[in-house]
């Protein structure tokens, strides 16, 4: 091993692939392995499940990994840390002890904790939940990890900071090393999401010649802060600028990246291609932490259903429009909230049936699961020989399920009990930085001349990437160019104007727009798309997973000199 430290990472959430985390350790040297195990809709499901049983609530495919590779780990020296434990650290811990005795392994647990605020909700003003939790930093793993723990586990984290806690300890970092804090920050950010760092989810996929089981990924962190984005050798995937800079882009807002222990300024980040599979990150500053932490706020919102009608052949908006009164007649008790959705899919002329098909989606919510459950499924069924020709439906006759809904909070930083506790009983508190931000205006970037000459219709992503994501209601979509000329272009023509006309969706809602020169970028956040969260289920892609491959399918005037020649 070099000065380096060197952090694998096996998970981006909660259901990635089971055999990573055997993968991670035969494949190469580590000293780290971290997983990321939680969401927001996570923190909502495993809620339920401690509801239900007050010994769950964490990650149990976690576990699952660990039977296996538990002793694996141990033998080369490996420690493992993970946010798996959810919205139980101190049950999984138990259940991890057990699990050693039974295999012969004597690990030892280290579990942060303290970021479940539920109980005190209403004394913090925050909604009623059914789970709240804070956002805590790094600074309590830092502490399990100094004591030589093999396995660190912590509750609700920043995703960031089961990468960053490692660097803390193998650097001795302090609460004002904001540069170098920031950094590991931002290889955390690189890494936390798994194999989207090595081509998973990239727009340019098909460049990358072996993406069906791509490496997860590695950074090698320095003392300084920088680090060296990698993947294990003769993995599958690729480590480039670009997979890394799509990754940067995902669930991001504006220049400043706030964190509970560091306010990272992601228009500092450098990229360079050091070798083949290896990025260099550096540049990086940090600033002081804000003086709040993020609390997420998950609680059920009601129960749900929908209904989905095909619509065949001519006359497609009459049809709609006789089945939704139709629909609505047969209702015996009027839902909380109802909403249509028409999605006009069908061609004229089709050579097949599905082609010349559209769907009428019609969803409710309401408090009361009798409202929306089998007496709302039935009113497609009451109508079937009595509407527009050619109905059917694609969903059978079905009960209610319920839905969650998030809300962010914000609460002092000093109003967690922010604790660690090690594998001899030992219980470190750890204490607010003390010192926060104070917000100063950031300048706009200046960007080069866009390229002048003839323009061609075509879509943006025969010059562009793009990556998003949900972050809570919100959602990002982050889009960067590959070049110099292609990022002047796309800053100067890809304003919130043109969003929204290419992305009629986007139209009502507010739209923040930061430009990245140092990665060819620029980001949109648009508030409220999701609604409620991803639990909510606002629309039919609740993460705004897709977002960005549509706006890179839509069409502009693009100067011709940047697109693609003919065997390029």
């Amino acid at each position: 091993m070099t000065d380096a430290l060197r952090v694998g990472n096996c998970s981006g959430f909660y259901g990635d692939r089971i055999s990573a985390m055997r993968e991670m350790l035969e494949g190469g040297p580590l000293d780290v392995l971290t997983g990321d195990y939680l969401a927001e809709l996570t923190m909502l499901i495993l809620g339920r499940d401690k509801a239900k049983d007050a010994s769950l609530g964490y990650a149990k495919t976690f576990l699952r990994q660990l039977e296996e590779c538990l002793g694996l780990a141990i033998d080369k020296g490996v420690q493992i840390v993970s946010n798996a434990g959810g919205q139980n650290p101190a049950g999984l811990a138990a259940a991890i002890h057990e699990l050693s005795e039974r295999l012969g392994v004597g690990a030892t647990v280290a579990y942060v904790d303290g970021d479940d605020v539920t109980a005190r909700a209403a004394e913090l003003g925050l909604p009623e939940s059914l789970a709240a939790n804070a956002y805590l930093g790094a600074f309590g793993i830092a502490e399990g990890v100094r004591s030589g723990a093999n396995v660190v586990i912590s509750g609700r984290v920043t995703d960031a900071s089961v990468i960053i806690g490692p660097a803390i300890a193998r650097f001795d970092w302090g609460r004002e090393d904001y540069d170098a804090l920031a950094g590991a920050t931002v290889a955390g950010h690189i890494i936390e999401c798994g194999t989207q760092a090595t081509g998973g989810n990239f727009a340019f996929f098909t460049e990358i010649a072996d993406l069906l089981h791509p490496g997860f990924p590695i950074a090698e962190i320095r003392a300084d802060g920088s680090s060296v984005i990698t993947k294990h050798p003769g993995t599958a995937g690729a480590v480039t600028v670009d997979t890394v800079t799509a990754q940067l882009l995902y669930e991001i807002g504006g220049e400043r990246y706030y964190g509970p222990d560091v306010t990272t300024r992601l228009d500092s980040i450098r990229l360079s291609q050091e070798a083949p599979d290896r990025v260099l990150v550096d540049g990086v500053t940090g600033e002081a932490p804000p003086a709040t932490l993020k609390v997420s706020c998950n609680a059920l919102g009601g129960f749900r259903n929908q209904v989905a009608m095909v619509l065949t052949g001519l006359d497609i908006d009459a049809k709609a429009d006789l089945a939704r009164r139709g629909f609505e007649q047969a209702l015996k008790t009027q839902p909380a909230q109802i909403d249509w959705e028409l999605t006009k899919t069908a061609v004229a002329d089709a050579d097949t049936e599905e082609g010349a098909s559209a769907k009428l989606i019609v969803t409710a919510r309401d408090k009361d699961p009798k409202v929306v459950g089998r007496a709302f499924s039935n009113a497609g069924v009451e109508i079937a020989l009595a509407s527009y020709p050619g109905f059917h439906s694609m969903t059978p006759p079905a009960d209610a399920t319920a839905y969650g809904v998030f809300t962010p909070g914000f609460i002092p930083q000093e109003e967690v009990d922010h604790r660690v506790t090690l594998p001899d009983g030992t219980q470190l508190t750890i204490e607010a930085p003390g010192d926060y931000l104070t917000e100063t205006a950031i300048e706009a970037p200046a960007t080069g001349p866009a390229p002048a000459g003839d323009t061609v219709r075509a879509p943006l992503g025969r010059v562009a990437g793009a990556r998003s994501g949900d972050k809570g209601g919100s959602a990002n979509i982050g889009v960067w160019a590959r070049d110099d000329a292609g990022f002047a272009w796309l800053a100067e023509a890809l304003t919130t104007d043109t969003l929204r006309e290419l992305l009629p969706e986007t139209a009502d809602l507010a739209i923040h727009r930061t430009v990245f020169p140092n990665l060819r970028a620029v980001n949109f956040l648009i508030e409220d798309l999701l609604g409620e969260g991803v639990a909510y289920q606002a629309r039919f892609d609740p993460q705004a997973k897709g977002l960005g491959e549509w706006l890179r399918g839509r069409y502009l005037d693009i100067p011709t000199a940047l697109l693609p020649q003919e065997g390029h």
